[in-house]
């Protein structure tokens, strides 16, 4: 299993200085390069005061130039307000100066803040990023000049200049929650899927027929599918014990909960309670993620694998705020060190090797012993021959 960020970002609260904030972002990416994390997905908005990031394609480049391995991918961009073929160019720019660690996840949009200030309603929002992905894939694909009219934009004979430089094109996936619009999108095109709402009761509840609907899309159109590119997304915030993790997120947690319940107009995602106490209860009793410890992080992805009924290829902590900076880093480090290895190969080989060491510990350390004292008893006897041989001559 791999493992990375979802970063919207959530800088919360809008009283805080953005640039700093950017910054921060900036510098969780990097801490996340150096400790071994896989991806990081950034996020499109552009209202609402706590999701800062306009255009993740410029963001991951920059952040690009600052890390040398992790994978950057835009997390999502919003194909509905964009021109499809100016969507394709940048993307296809940043691959290229990625040098291929570029990923690409397209979705809706889900501030209706941000739709609403280009005149587009919610409801149309799924409907054009099914047409404008059709026409995003034919541009990336670069067989033929595409010509395609809708109300919202025009292309004439278009056709990006550049190539992608990834082979024959980067890795894209498709954002979904708990409709079945995403699934069934990423089956038809082959495609990965994001599952942001995996935790949610409504996400929790679908995964398993979300995959169902996305391989029955690909069987329709001949493709085959891959839980590898399938990703998961939840919240978490962990430390060394419960009652320090709870102790952190005192810092922020009510400031996100209450930007949920009042500023986001996102039905799919939102707090529950009115104290701190009720809103903590609201992730670690529902499931919906954990604030706690390096084993409850562990059980939590567990679950989420048992259920997704087959597993999957990636699990993304949603990035946010709720600990101050100091604690946010402790519990990446604390995420990387114990909870990532149970998941992967590493640890079982380590295990392995432990215990194969621990099998012959008791005859090869009577072995080792003996041959130790085997070569210190010739020693002692060269040089007792040595010091007799000295004494005869001097006689």
């Amino acid at each position: 299993m791999r493992f990375g960020i979802f970063m919207p970002p959530f800088n919360s609260p809008p009283t805080q200085n953005p640039t700093t904030s950017l910054q921060r972002n900036i510098e969780t990416i990097q801490l996340m390069d150096r400790l071994g994390y896989d991806e990081a997905w950034i996020g499109e908005h552009h209202s609402a005061g706590t999701e800062i990031i306009a255009d993740p394609f410029t963001f991951i480049s920059h952040v690009g130039a600052l890390t040398k391995h992790i994978k950057l991918g835009t997390g999502v961009v919003s194909l509905p307000y964009h021109h499809p073929l100016w969507t394709a160019d940048r993307a296809i720019l940043v691959d290229h100066l990625l040098r291929g660690r570029m990923m690409m996840g397209v979705g809706p949009g889900s501030l209706p803040t941000d739709a609403s200030m280009i005149g587009l309603e919610p409801s149309a929002l799924r409907p054009a990023l099914a047409e404008d992905l059709e026409v995003l894939l034919r541009l990336l694909t670069g067989d033929e000049r595409v010509t395609h009219h809708t109300d919202r934009y025009a292309l004439v004979d278009a056709l990006p200049q550049l190539a992608p430089y990834s082979d024959p094109c980067f890795e894209m996936a498709v954002a979904a929650t708990a409709s079945p619009a995403g699934p069934q999108m990423a089956g038809k095109y082959g495609l990965g899927l994001l599952s942001l709402g995996a935790t949610t009761r409504e996400g929790f509840d679908v995964l398993a027929h979300h995959w169902s609907v996305l391989e029955s899309e690909a069987a329709a159109a001949g493709r085959g599918t891959d839980r590898g590119k399938w990703r998961l997304v939840g919240p978490m915030h962990i430390a060394e014990t419960q009652e320090q993790a709870i102790e952190d997120v005192r810092h922020g947690f009510d400031i996100f909960c209450d930007y949920t319940q009042r500023t986001l107009a996102l039905p799919t995602f939102r707090a529950e309670g009115a104290t701190f106490e009720e809103r903590v209860a609201w992730i670690n009793e529902t499931g919906l993620g954990v604030i706690g410890t390096p084993e409850q992080a562990i059980a939590q992805i567990q679950r989420l694998v048992d259920q997704s009924d087959g597993g999957f290829g990636c699990y993304m902590m949603m990035q946010h705020d709720w600990a101050n900076w100091e604690a946010t880093q402790r519990h990446y480090e604390l995420f990387a060190r114990w909870v990532m290895p149970v998941f992967q190969r590493s640890q079982a080989r380590l295990l392995g090797a432990e215990a194969h060491a621990r099998s012959r510990h008791a005859e090869l350390d009577e072995k080792n012993g003996a041959a130790i004292q085997a070569w210190t008893d010739r020693y002692a006897a060269e040089r007792e021959r040595a010091s007799s041989g000295n004494g005869a001559a001097q006689a």
